[in-house]
């Protein structure tokens, strides 16, 4: 229509880019790998929602997607690649052992990451259906549209 105009307010429009142009780091360790890979195959095909470029270093990643049992030993290591990644960052707990443990109920087996890193989105399952990957993607999106953005060069009252 002429004359016509569409207002938004900065914020949400870039919360809107950031939610649909995720680099994804997998963190893979078990067998939920497979259900990761095929959810990011054509058929499910996660590109679709923003999120189907995989990046190979933490340091170019604002996903991460920890897939699989972690043990204690392994801990640091998440732990650094997780402090590698630059701000804004988000991490994705995919499958009940990287939830909770899982079946591994052991001095082994890190009860949960979320006592290494924080985790912004839980997908519960042994292993989770793809559908289930992607309602847990969609819910990551959701969480960064309402995000308020750090803004480097706001004042801050002293």
């Amino acid at each position: 229509m002429p004359g016509s105009f569409l207002t938004t307010r900065l914020e949400a429009m870039l919360g809107w880019g950031r939610s649909y142009s995720l680099f994804q780091y997998p963190f893979i360790t078990a067998c939920c790998g497979m259900e990761y890979m095929s959810a990011a195959c054509a058929h499910f095909d996660m590109d679709r929602f923003g999120a189907g470029l995989t990046r190979f270093s933490p340091r170019q990643a604002d996903m991460l997607l920890v897939v699989g049992t972690i043990t204690h030993k392994l801990a640091p290591v998440l732990k650094t690649v997780y402090d590698q990644m630059v701000e804004p960052r988000w991490v994705v707990a995919f499958g009940a052992c990287t939830v909770s443990g899982g079946i591994y109920d052991n001095y082994a087996v890190v009860q949960g990451i979320d006592r290494i890193i924080p985790v912004d989105v839980y997908i519960p399952g042994c292993p989770p259906r793809p559908e289930t990957v992607l309602d847990g993607l969609i819910k990551l999106q959701e969480k960064i549209k309402r995000e308020g953005k750090d803004w480097r060069w706001k004042r801050t009252s002293s």
